[in-house]
C-alpha cells in the first residue's frame, strides 16, 4: 500500500542544500516546493495570513535566510494562525538555537549536516501533527452527513473504499464487506445505505455470532405466539422489519450451517416463513453481510455453504486495518475525540501522537477509540501524553534491556522505523536514569547531561516524564 503524499515547502536559499534535501525525499511520496526568494516568502506569510496554508503539510524552514530571520518568520506563520508543522534547519547545533526555535512554535529542529534516515521519519511525523492540529481546529459540523465524515481518511485505503461505495451504493446487489475486527465494517456498511435510493427505508443491523443458535431463526424470520417456550407474542424478524431497505448481517462467518441453509432458501426465493407459521411473506431486502472470516477457506473446512458465498459475494469491499493506513490516525483521532471529549478538545502531544503511529492496532479503529477514552480518563488539564495513553501503546518503549525495537524485529518493522525507535528507546532510557540519579531535580539533571534546561525540560515533555516521581 503506497503512503499518501506528503506536501512539503522548503524555504532555503542555497541551491545545493534544496538538491539535497529533495534527493532524500524524493523516494519517499513528498512532494517538495522550495521557495528561496523574498517575494516567496513573502507570498508564503501572506497565505497563512489568509488561514489557507493548507497547501503544505509541512515547512523545512532555514534559519539563516540572507534578507529574512528563519525564527521572525516561524513567529509570524503562528501569529498568523497558522497550523502547519515546521521543522526548522540550521547550522548551529547548540542547545540555544534549539530552544529558541522550539519556544517560538517549532515542531523539531534538525541540524543541516546531520540529516540521516531519521529525516523522513521526522517529516511524517510532522505532516501528521499538521493533519490532527487542522482536524481539532475544524468547528464541529451540525447535522448532515457526508462520506468523507463516515469514511475517515486521506490514505489511498481509505479513498479506494469511498469510491467503491460510491460507485456500489446505486445498484441492488448483495455485497460482502470484509476486514479484520474493529476496522469499520459496519460504518462501511451504513454508508452504502445511505447513498443507496434505498435510504429513507430502514438498516437493519443483526450480529450473527451473538446471538444462541436456538434463537437465531426466530432473529431473523419471525416466529408465531406458542411456537417455541417463551414466544408469548408474534415476532416479525429482521427480514421484515428491514422490508424495502438493507439488512445488515454482521460476522456471518459465525452463522451455524443449518440456518445458513434457511438464510440460502430466503435469499432465493424472496420470502420468508416465520418459525411455527403457515404462511410465507415476501420480502424485498438488499443484504449486506460482513466478516473478519476468510470465508472461501471456511468453505474448504465445511464451515461455510459455497452456494451461500456466491449470493453473498457479488461484490467484495475490503476495509483494510489501521496498521495498512496510519496516515489517517490523525483524522480519526480527531474524530474520536470529537465523538467523546465534549466542547473542550485536548491537544495531543508530539510524542503521544508518534507513540500512536508506532503501535501496530491489532484491534483498529475499535482499539483506538478504547486507547483516546482511557486518555481522557487519565490526563490532566488539557493535553493528552504518552503516559495518558495505555501502557501497551504509550509505554511502549520501557527502560530495560530486551524491551523495545529488537523486540519488534519479528513483526517485520521497517529499518527507518526501528532505527526511530531504538533512538527513542535510549533517549528516553537516558533521561530515566539520569533523573533517577539527580532525584527528581530537572536542574541537576540538565547540568549532567549538558543540556539547557528548557530544552531538558523539552524532552521530559516529549516522552511524558514527570519529575516528581524521581524525587525523594
Amino acid at each position: 500500500m503506497s503512503r499518501a503524499l506528503i506536501r512539503c515547502v522548503l524555504v532555503e536559499d542555497e541551491d545545493a542544500v534544496a538538491r539535497s534535501i529533495a534527493r532524500r525525499l524524493a523516494a519517499h511520496n513528498v512532494e517538495l516546493t522550495h521557495l528561496s526568494t523574498g517575494e516567496q516568502i513573502e507570498a508564503l506569510l501572506a497565505s497563512a495570513g489568509r488561514g489557507d496554508d493548507t497547501d503544505y503539510d509541512v515547512i523545512l524552514l532555514d534559519v539563516n535566510l540572507p534578507d529574512h530571520n528563519g525564527l521572525e518568520i516561524l513567529q509570524c506563520l503562528r501569529g498568523r494562525g497558522s497550523h502547519t508543522a515546521v521543522i526548522m534547519l540550521t547550522g548551529d547545533s547548540t542547545a540555544a538555537t534549539a530552544t529558541s526555535a522550539l519556544r517560538a512554535g517549532a515542531y523539531h529542529y534538525m541540524v543541516k549536516a546531520d540529516l540521516d534516515d531519521t529525516f523522513i521519519d521526522v517529516v511524517r511525523a510532522a505532516s501528521a501533527h499538521t493533519a490532527l492540529t487542522r482536524q481539532l481546529g475544524v468547528p464541529k459540523r451540525s447535522g448532515g452527513a457526508d462520506l468523507e465524515a463516515e469514511i475517515v481518511g486521506r490514505s489511498p485505503a481509505a479513498a479506494d473504499l469511498r469510491h467503491q461505495i460510491r460507485q456500489i451504493a446505486g445498484s441492488t446487489v448483495n455485497i460482502l464487506v470484509t476486514g479484520e475486527s474493529g476496522t469499520g465494517k459496519e460504518i462501511a456498511a451504513r454508508a452504502i445505505h445511505r447513498l443507496s435510493p434505498r435510504a429513507d427505508r430502514p438498516f437493519v443491523p443483526l450480529n450473527c455470532g451473538s446471538i444462541p443458535e436456538g434463537l437465531i431463526d426466530s432473529e431473523l424470520f419471525g416466529h408465531v405466539k406458542g411456537s417455541f417456550t417463551g414466544a408469548t407474542a408474534n415476532r416479525a424478524g429482521v427480514f421484515v422489519e428491514a422490508d424495502g431497505g438493507t439488512l445488515f448481517l454482521d460476522e456471518i462467518g459465525d452463522m451455524p450451517l443449518a440456518v445458513q441453509a434457511r438464510l440460502l432458501r430466503a435469499i432465493q426465493h424472496g420470502e420468508v416463513r416465520a418459525v411455527g407459521g403457515d404462511v410465507a411473506r415476501n420480502i424485498d431486502v438488499r443484504i449486506i453481510a460482513a466478516t473478519h472470516v476468510d470465508l472461501a477457506k471456511a468453505v474448504a473446512a465445511g464451515q461455510f455453504r459455497a452456494d451461500l458465498l456466491f449470493r453473498l459475494n457479488v461484490v467484495n469491499v475490503v476495509v483494510q486495518p489501521l496498521r495498512e493506513r496510519r496516515s489517517d490516525l490523525p483524522a480519526l483521532i480527531a474524530v474520536l475525540l470529537r465523538k467523546h471529549a465534549g466542547d473542550t478538545l485536548p491537544q495531543v502531544t508530539p510524542a503521544a501522537l508518534e507513540a500512536m503511529h508506532a503501535y501496530p492496532w491489532p484491534g483498529n479503529v475499535r482499539e483506538l477509540e478504547n486507547a483516546l477514552l482511557h486518555a481522557l480518563a487519565m490526563k490532566t488539564g488539557d493535553v493528552i501524553e504518552p503516559a495518558d495513553l495505555p501502557p501497551a501503546i504509550g509505554g511502549r518503549v520501557r527502560l530495560g534491556a530486551g524491551s523495545g525495537v529488537l523486540a519488534r524485529v519479528g513483526e517485520g518493522v521497517p529499518l527507518t522505523e526501528a532505527k526511530r525507535t531504538a533512538a527513542l528507546e535510549f533517549e528516553r532510557n537516558y533521561l530515566l536514569q539520569l533523573m533517577d540519579r539527580a532525584q527528581g531535580s530537572v536542574s541537576a539533571a540538565a547540568r549532567m547531561a549538558g543540556v539547557d534546561r528548557t530544552n531538558f525540560r523539552r524532552l521530559l515533555h516529549r516522552h511524558g516524564i514527570d519529575s516528581s516521581r524521581f524525587r525523594q
